[in-house]
């Protein structure tokens, strides 16, 4: 059976038939086309000292290969209290994973490996999530009840999280819209993975049982940037508080997207805001190329109902010269060609950019069947390693129509009959439309299959922990000690004209107490403090190391220095340098060891004319602009604290 088909081809021409856009050309009628809707679920750890259900300390971590024991366990579902299994705790299940988790006695103890039951919860973390559920206008619950969400993915060493329900149905005010909150909980956060090879996922024990919050949106963002701009203002929002942690992996976000006719699919762990627009517009478009693919394949195949693969083994013989089956028959490994009937044109079809459908079978066969990538190839291959003559011939082996396609596979003899179910079962959701699924993300936008989303199922009460009761005075007394409203900041800055690339670092790092009391105290321009905050006092701390826990409320001290002082603020910068280092220098100390000397305006002044007249000594290049520079840089390490730099600048320019 011979067939001339060009699968790069394909690949092009069924993205366009899909009319997908780059998320650069998009415009709001593109996603109003195939219908986006989007969602949050915003997670933040709290900056607790201990952990939500142990004492054991919260925030201490450890190297990958620093552990004092090992426990390895093997996962296995429960039934629901409706007596049914949740479809993600049997996907864990088939996979035969053995997890092992590398303890850490300093951080570690044994609730965390469920052999003692739950201390009672942490009250700090409590009243912290109260108070971040007010400020997000939620309605807080009468009674905290902690329930059990089933993880068989080994995240959680129980095999279930603890969580409870803080408040519902809140919302907050972005720029040009209003979102609905679902609710805000508390829950314990999981381990750390540390790899995932085969059977064998390892994990570390030291960041589980962190007290986290979650916040969950109703999907009422309908395109890329607004998700990007409510998840923000959510992370903004909890880290104003000055409640929170921050830093790598403190804050992570789980992003929902659907497009019309779709399914909700949930993007996983997000790890930072900037990528969620092209994650999102990605995965809104992926669902939009798999419904054509589901177009496609009801007009090819009359019978779905008893669709179904054939598969036969194949030998070396059949790859013989090849050298991508070098070795590959070797260790009880076997490779497997699998027919798919009326799937021509359908395995090198668009879903993302740079993937097509072939990459959904190969991304479950990593999960499900524990087959490491590159784990197949198939009879569309964009990048081929069969030649022409390989093809044709798996074809007349498999007894092919020329509206089929293949796929080979090779695998231990126990993972055969998982992969050749896998492969089935998702061709058959081909015929459905876009299973619901959870799916991890990557910087470039690409995400791949986790596992199935998980349903209601997986939720049963926790009965070791009895049931919280909040007084209606005791959730008005938290309410009357909280900040206002994160908008009304965020407006109070653009008032201030401070820059707006500042924002982020100025909530992530609770600074807007500081900078208010700076502006209102000390009577400093809030735009001139508000960018040395948001870039000056940013680099520093990227670039220098502080002896000690630098305090941020130390700043307000520094300008009241310089206002006392009399020093003009351009030295604050020089200043801060050196206090970020050494937290517990006076500032009269900072001055000498900067070698600062305070001079009157007139000292420095008086210096212009003679500079001027050395410029024309020392042979540069003449003309006023470049003499103006010459001087301003002559007397910078004299002027720095004693004049205004712009002040100074306006004089040199007008003795011209």
């Amino acid at each position: 059976m011979k067939r001339v088909f060009n699968p790069k081809e394909n690949y092009q021409s069924s993205k366009q038939d899909i009319g997908y856009v780059n998320r650069k050309d998009a415009t709001q009628a593109d996603y109003d086309r195939i219908g986006f809707m989007s969602g949050l679920e915003v997670h933040q750890q709290l900056l607790t000292k201990r952990k939500l259900f142990c004492n054991c300390p919260a925030g201490l971590f450890h190297e990958h290969n620093d552990y004092d024991a090992e426990v390895i366990r093997h996962m296995r579902p429960t039934l629901s209290e409706l007596g049914e299994y949740d479809g993600t705790a049997l996907m864990e299940f088939r996979t035969r994973k053995e997890i092992v988790y590398r303890l850490k006695h300093a951080t570690t103890c044994t609730y965390e490996v469920d052999d003692t039951p739950p201390f009672p919860i942490d009250r700090l973390a409590l009243e912290e999530a109260i108070e971040i559920s007010l400020l997000s206008k939620l309605n807080i619950v009468g009674e905290v009840h902690i329930t059990r969400k089933q993880y068989l993915d080994g995240s959680i060493p129980t095999g279930f999280q603890r969580t409870a329900i803080i408040g519902v149905e809140g919302k907050i005010e972005l720029k040009n819209k209003t979102v609905r909150l679902i609710q805000l909980s508390i829950e314990e956060d999981s381990c750390r993975e540390i790899s995932d090879i085969g059977h064998i996922r390892t994990y570390k024990t030291d960041r589980l049982g962190m007290p986290l919050i979650e916040t969950v949106t109703y999907p009422d963002f309908v395109n890329p940037d607004e998700v990007k701009e409510g998840c923000d203002y959510i992370r903004f929002l909890n880290r104003s508080t000055g409640k929170v942690r921050t830093g790598m992996g403190a804050g992570r976000q789980d992003v929902n997207v659907s497009c019309k006719g779709g399914s909700r699919v949930e993007i996983k762990g997000v790890a930072h805001t900037k990528w969620i627009p092209e994650l999102s517009h990605n995965e809104a478009f992926r669902q939009w190329a798999l419904l054509r693919v589901r177009e496609l394949l009801k007009e090819n195949v009359k019978d779905q109902e008893n669709w179904k693969i054939e598969h036969l083994r194949m030998s070396a013989s059949d790859f013989k010269g090849n050298p991508n089956f070098d070795g590959i028959f070797e260790d009880n490994h076997q490779v497997i060609a699998v027919r798919l009937p009326h799937f021509y044109k359908i395995l090198s079809h668009f879903v993302q950019p740079g993937k097509v459908f072939a990459n959904e079978l190969s991304e479950r066969l990593k999960v499900i069947a524990c087959l490491d990538q590159p784990n197949m190839t198939h009879s569309e291959d964009l990048n081929p390693i069969l030649s022409e003559e390989e093809i044709q011939g798996i074809f007349t082996k498999l007894k092919a129509n020329k509206d089929d396609a293949f796929v080979i596979f090779d695998a231990p003899e126990d993972d055969i009959k998982t992969a050749l179910e896998t492969i089935e079962e998702r061709c058959k959701m081909a015929f459905e439309g876009i299973p619901e699924e959870t799916r991890k993300s990557f910087e470039d936008g690409s995400t791949i299959f986790e596992r199935v989303l998980p349903g209601a199922d997986r939720m049963y009460p926790d009965t070791d922990s009895a049931p919280i009761p909040l007084s209606a005075d005791y959730i008005e007394g938290l309410r009357d000690q909280m900040p206002n409203d994160i908008i009304d900041r965020y407006n109070q800055m653009q008032e201030w004209g401070i820059a707006k690339d500042t924002y982020t670092y100025i909530f992530s790092k609770n600074l807007y107490p500081v900078l208010t009391k700076i502006v209102e105290d000390l009577k400093f321009s809030p735009k001139e403090i508000g960018n040395f905050l948001g870039h000056k006092l940013k680099f520093i701390e990227g670039h220098y190391t502080s002896a000690d826990e630098f305090d941020y409320n130390n700043i307000f001290d520094l300008f009241d220095f310089i206002k006392t002082k009399g020093l003009d603020i351009e030295i604050a910068q020089s200043i801060l340098i050196e206090f970020y280092q050494h937290p517990k220098m006076d500032f009269e100390s900072i001055l000498e060891s900067i070698n600062f000397k305070e001079l009157e305006h007139d000292n420095i002044i008086s210096q212009i004319s003679f500079l001027k007249e050395k410029y024309k000594e020392v042979g540069r290049k003449q003309g006023a602009e470049f003499e103006h520079n010459w001087i301003m840089g002559q007397l910078h390490k004299t002027s720095v604290g004693n004049i205004n730099l712009s002040e100074l600048s306006n004089i040199v320019k007008k003795q011209n």
